[in-house]
């Protein structure tokens, strides 16, 4: 005997799916790292290097790009010698910002729950000792 189907109690998505457009923003990794640490004020791409340890200039560089393409932040050429280019958060990217705050809160709650880790070190913890136990 099959269950009956019941019917979404949610709203319909808006058209043209914008939570898919604004997750195409933030999907990229170190795109929310990014976000977060402009989110300080407007930062040099050495002080983005240090700020953010693990990226690769390379990484630093595509993601800038497309967040200033896409209208996140903007890149501002400083008129010195030799020029210095600054990017800071636009008016949409400072939107975001609560977006990822938001995000990181649910993903700190996440950690408690899982006894001080992250959902992900937790599942790697729990397959080590799986493994170790064989």
């Amino acid at each position: 005997m099959s269950l009956k189907q019941r019917k979404s109690k949610a709203p319909p998505p808006p058209p043209g799916c914008p939570m898919r457009t604004c997750m195409s923003l933030l999907g990229g990794v170190w795109t929310p790292n990014v976000i977060w640490h402009l989110s300080g004020g407007p930062r040099r791409f050495g002080e983005l290097i240090k700020d953010i340890p693990g990226i690769s200039p390379k990484v630093l560089t595509t993601r800038l790009r497309e967040l200033e393409a896409k209208g996140a932040v903007a890149r501002e050429v400083q008129p010195t010698s030799p020029p210095s280019v600054e990017y800071a958060l636009s008016e949409l990217g400072m939107e975001l910002v609560p977006v990822i705050d938001a995000i990181v809160r649910v993903g700190t709650r996440l950690k408690h729950l899982n006894g001080g880790q992250y959902p992900e070190e937790a599942t790697r913890t729990a397959r080590r000792r799986a493994a170790a136990a064989t």
